[in-house]
């Protein structure tokens, strides 16, 4: 055996005996893990089933998410360190907050929403930018019990409303506008007219205005932040149950009403701090950059939790990784504030690679102090990956996770030992995940055959505790279709040696003439083409096959080849890779890919588009425009055709 395999054989049995220690001993493991944390009372259990066939983690447990990630820094003398970094190259700002700054703008935020009655179990809808108040309004709730609602600033006033009445806050936090790119977006009419909308009264809107506009207040309803948090006495923070409710964050639902995931302290703070040190293998005053939004679930645990938690420097990052001004804006900011492990989707990365293909915008820029880049929230393609270990020369990792999980499910683990990095894998299982791949009917899979990924009951903690005043979809939406398991709604296979291959949700299967593929294999191929920036593949109606594969490709900036040449080779590259069953023949260069704002492609609303099916336009959309510009395309160059056909 050579001496690269003895290695790999050493690190994998290392992560092994680690994960199985995990699923065999799961309570003597987390409990080594919650003993990492500052409780209050620690839990007299450490897993206990419900009454509702689920469990709950460290149970009769008290602590304070807030308390442990501001108080306890400041209290054990690292008060000084740098805390969280603001900058916002939208409006040419930059601020710096130690944990004693932010402990004092915590204490009076906190101060002010008790002084508007909030309390402990009160909802508090937060529709806010990336700007620091965003983080200091998260961390009061949390100081006081109240449970928030992070609404991703700029949403439309109806989906906004919707989940105003769900919810069914006290208060609502947001700020006078937001800014995209060069474009300021008034949140004020977008508040109001959600108010008229929803049925749901709400006593107070408190804003913060920003000197880019200054929204008009709306007497006696509407407060002024700034008035309100100096005039208001800093508060100290409550003694919470583990299992009482920090957050509410809503996710997209197949009924078209948004689901309200439920988030508990206990586990949540103990997932998190696992992670930061096992995971992202971090340390305590290190630089964590995750370049999210605080309005998606990356925001919420790794912009905001798991980093001060874990006693790190955090970025809350106001711009775009692309015309802010330009393709180097990340490498600035990592190279600003030595930045050691960073985390982002890559899409964003794709977006780069359109702007600057041979990364030469990065050459100003110094490095050294970056050991891991992560990736989550689209499947990273090869092209990608190739491109940013080529540019970084350090281990870019790819992860998988969910809204519903709050934390990492597949990874490579630094933290534990560095695995071999496997195009096209999301990593292995972590730690507590018992992961299984099932077929239609419920029956488990071998290895390496695709099929619909499972995690055996209970969930480890961190992950949701339910669903917000819907217990009956809860259990219909993840635990119905395989008994005792979660169902993550993702297609996966697992290779012989436990890697973890996510090929998309289960519906991007499609049947080509009864064959069954995924089009993220597709979409793999695609991607790889030198000439192509980023791609998706969806599934289309086929009167003959019943669905056939088309391709949306954005190629890279300067590309003088003529398209028809570029869509030729990709067929050919397609056949030659998966096979002529795949029927790869329709493929449309396009300037731009419709997403949401976390960078999610929406391929089911393109789907529909091309099947000539009524949509909605998401209300998580960055541009809209993009949908029509896409709808005319499919009529100009595809829907003719078939016609003719």
């Amino acid at each position: 055996m050579s001496e690269l395999n003895i290695y790999n054989c050493k690190i994998m049995k290392n992560y092994r005996s680690f994960y199985h220690n995990s699923l065999e001993n799961p309570e003597t493991f987390w409990r080594s893990q919650a003993e990492e944390l500052d409780w209050f009372k620690f839990p007299r259990e450490i897993l206990s089933e419900r009454t509702d066939g689920y469990w709950d983690w460290f149970k009769e447990g008290k602590l304070n998410t807030c308390y442990l990630a501001v108080d306890r820094h400041v209290n054990t003398g690292r008060g000084k360190q740098l805390a969280l970094v603001y900058d916002s190259p939208v409006t040419g700002t930059k601020e710096n907050y130690t944990y004693e700054d932010l402990l004092d703008k915590v204490e009076h935020t906190a101060g002010m929403l008790k002084g508007l009655g909030v309390k402990k179990g009160d909802r508090v809808v937060i529709y806010m930018p990336m700007i620091p108040q965003t983080v200091f309004a998260m961390l009061a709730c949390a100081r006081i019990g109240a449970v928030h609602s992070v609404v991703f600033g700029g949403f439309a006033p109806h989906e906004l409303a919707i989940r105003i009445d769900d919810a069914e806050p006290k208060v609502i936090l947001t700020a006078s506008c937001g800014i995209e790119i060069n474009k300021v977006i008034p949140y004020k009419p977008l508040i109001d007219a959600a108010l008229e909308d929803a049925e749901h009264p709400v006593e107070h809107v408190v804003v913060f205005q920003r000197e880019q506009l200054e929204a008009e207040l709306i007497e006696p309803r509407d407060k002024d932040w700034e008035r309100l948090c100096q005039a208001a006495d800093p508060v100290g923070y409550e003694i919470v149950d583990a299992n009482d409710l920090l957050y509410i964050i809503y996710t997209s639902g197949t009924t078209g009403k948004p689901k309200g995931v439920m988030r508990d302290h206990g586990g949540h703070a103990v997932a998190l701090e696992f992670s930061m040190k096992y995971i992202y293998g971090i340390k305590p005053g290190e630089v964590f950059w995750a370049a999210s939004d605080v309005g998606w679930v990356v925001g919420h645990s790794y912009i905001v939790y798991a980093p001060l938690i874990h006693g790190c420097t955090t970025i809350l990052f106001e711009g775009k990784p692309v015309k802010t001004p330009d393709a180097s804006t990340f490498w600035r900011v990592m190279d600003e504030n030595k930045v050691n492990v960073f985390f982002t989707a890559p899409t964003a990365i794709r977006a780069m690679i359109k702007e600057d293909p041979e990364a030469l915008l990065k050459k100003p820029y110094h490095l050294n102090s970056l050991r891991y880049m992560f990736l989550a929230g689209e499947r990273c393609d090869g092209g990608t990956l190739n491109w940013l270990q080529n540019t970084l020369d350090i281990p870019v990792i790819d992860h998988w996770w969910q809204t519903e999980s709050g934390w990492p499910m597949v990874a490579n683990m630094p933290g534990i030992e560095l695995l071999p990095i496997i195009e096209g894998s999301a990593g292995v299982p972590v730690p507590g995940y018992d992961m299984k791949v099932f077929d239609a009917e419920g029956i488990p899979l071998d290895s390496n055959e695709e099929g619909a990924l499972a995690i055996k009951l209970p969930l480890p903690p961190g992950n949701l505790t339910g669903l917000w005043q819907n217990p009956d979809r809860f259990e219909a939406a993840y635990f119905k279709n395989i008994h005792g398991y979660y169902y993550t709604g993702d297609s996966a296979y697992i290779s012989d040696d436990g890697h973890i291959f996510i090929t998309g949700r289960v519906d991007d299967i499609i049947n080509v003439a009864g064959h069954r593929l995924s089009t993220a294999t597709i979409e793999e191929v695609v991607a790889s083409h030198s000439e192509v920036a980023e791609c998706a593949v969806i599934g289309v109606a086929d009167i003959l096959k019943g669905q056939i594969p088309m391709g949306f490709v954005v190629l890279k900036e300067g590309i003088t080849k003529d398209p028809v040449e570029i869509q030729d080779e990709l067929y050919k590259d397609v056949r030659a890779k998966v096979g002529p069953i795949a029927s790869f023949k329709n493929c449309l260069i396009v300037d731009r890919l419709p997403k949401t704002r976390s960078g999610k492609i929406l391929r089911q609303t393109m789907r529909s588009i091309a099947d000539g099916k009524p949509y909605k336009v998401p209300s998580t959309i960055e541009d809209p425009v993009v949908l029509e510009e896409i709808e005319r395309d499919l009529d100009t160059n595809w829907k003719s055709k078939m016609m003719a056909v």
